[in-house]
């Protein structure tokens, strides 16, 4: 009769407590939309290489192939602000990612895919979870200090991510675990894709990755969004993993002057420009050219660089990037002399159908000498684009949106014959330095830069 007692309170409790923790478990209210129906690949299309993608067991299984680059399994749509869940297995020998805000532009390599990848990855390093910058700039966020978040992810076992992409931040989780947690700038929207990893030819052939239950909601993510634990990682004006292994410096702290002086003064200048938030803005004065707060240069020359900057000019705008400058010239009126990496808006600026050369003071053009290809990539006014040069012996290269728009060489026959035909030809040996600075013009316009970084080659104090 005692046993019998004990065993009824025994089962009493369990039922208690089985009870209790089922009616504690909260119901999941946010309206999720199924991005997979489980039956077939509607709303999806493969971009990049050939993996095989097939629907098996309501769930999408990628499997990998030889000879083929990395393969994209694409969403129809585009997104911007969003959260995202899903789930899926990995075979341990893979590398795989959820591509977020990613785009794929014919001019760009080719029509490569490119933008933030959201890692699986089941090797040693165990960065599942971190934010990957696909064919553009690499590791923006790894798990190397995150030992919680590496040992979150369950090998050759169903693995459960949340990724959020709300304004200029992205947060993930793996199983639960806060694993990255990155505040950037660069894309505000774009398509989500799973990706098969290309294989080398010592890789077996076949071997598979499998998502399923991929669910989205992109309407009031204030609401549901979670708070992480996480302390964020922000790339505005700092260097990229990448960036700070290949050797690139910061031109430009993000906070204060250093570095930097007036073209035709000692120091920066007190008025004209505006520092908030990161923000370096020459401000509008009218579009005289040099007549507010003036050009500002580096208090460093440089010869052989790579020279990355991201410009945003308002209507009508006007300024420009100039390289290899010496202030000693022209002391008087109007901007210090450089070859210009011209800064513009097209369609409402009139210097755009004016220069000796048809085009070239359109913007990432080489001013006044040679016109950037007429199908660049160029962002709305209003908002940012990268500008990258490179000049390596005597070789440079305009780029914009990390596209090639123009090459040339500095010294050459054709170089010269055009600056003897253009405004130019008055300054001897125009654009010929083999070393100068680095200049931010003043053309009476607001136009504002972020994240000025330089690769320099032997700089030496001015």
């Amino acid at each position: 009769m005692k046993k019998s007692v004990l065993f009824n309170k025994a089962l009493l409790l369990f039922s208690i407590s089985l009870f209790l923790s089922c009616a504690e478990k909260p119901k999941d209210t946010i309206p999720w939309v199924d991005l997979f129906d489980g039956k077939t690949l509607n709303g999806w299309h493969q971009k990049g290489g050939e993996a095989n993608y097939i629907v098996r067991d309501n769930a999408i299984v990628g499997s990998t192939v030889h000879n083929t680059p990395n393969s994209f399994l694409t969403t129809n749509e585009m997104y911007g602000d969003f959260i995202l869940e899903l789930d899926f297995k990995v075979n341990s020998t893979m590398n795989s990612g959820i591509q977020i805000r990613s785009n794929s532009f014919p001019n760009y390599r080719d029509g490569s895919v490119h933008g933030y990848q959201v890692e699986i990855d089941p090797s040693e390093r165990a960065w599942s979870g971190g934010i990957y910058d696909e064919s553009r700039r690499g590791w923006l966020n790894t798990l190397d200090n995150n030992p919680d978040a590496q040992k979150a992810f369950k090998q050759n076992d169903w693995n459960h991510y949340r990724i959020e992409a709300i304004g200029d931040t992205i947060k993930t989780w793996v199983n639960g675990v806060a694993a990255a947690h990155l505040i950037d700038e660069k894309t505000a929207s774009g398509f989500i894709c799973l990706q098969v990893h290309s294989i080398k030819s010592d890789k077996k052939a076949g071997t598979e990755i499998v998502w399923k239950n991929i669910k989205i909601v992109t309407d009031s993510l204030s609401k549901y969004s979670q708070k992480s634990s996480l302390k964020p990682i922000i790339t505005k004006n700092k260097l990229t993993i990448d960036e700070n292994k290949n050797g690139w410096q910061l031109l430009w702290d993000g906070k204060t002057t250093n570095g930097w002086r007036g073209a035709k003064l000692e120091e920066f200048p007190k008025t004209g420009w505006k520092i908030e938030n990161g923000v370096l803005s020459v401000l509008a004065s009218g579009g005289a050219e040099s007549t507010a707060g003036g050009d500002i240069v580096t208090t460093e020359l440089y010869s052989d660089f790579e020279l990355s900057v991201d410009f945003k000019v308002t209507s009508g705008g006007n300024s420009g990037i100039k390289y290899y400058v010496d202030t000693n010239i022209n002391k008087g009126e109007g901007s210090s002399i450089g070859l210009e990496y011209q800064i513009l808006d097209d369609d409402l600026h009139p210097d755009a159908k004016l220069g000796n050369h048809e085009g070239s003071r359109t913007v990432s053009s080489l001013y006044d000498l040679i016109q950037a290809d007429v199908n660049k990539p160029i962002n709305p006014v209003g908002e940012w684009n990268t500008a990258y040069i490179i000049s390596k012996n005597n070789h440079v290269e305009h780029w914009l949106n990390g596209v090639k728009v123009l090459e040339y060489d500095r010294k050459s026959d054709t170089y010269r014959k055009l600056v003897s035909e253009s405004k130019y030809s008055k300054w001897p040996h125009f654009g010929e330095l083999d070393k100068g600075q680095i200049l931010l013009q003043d053309h009476g316009d607001l136009v504002s830069f972020k994240n000025v970084k330089i690769h320099p080659i032997n700089p030496t104090k001015n």
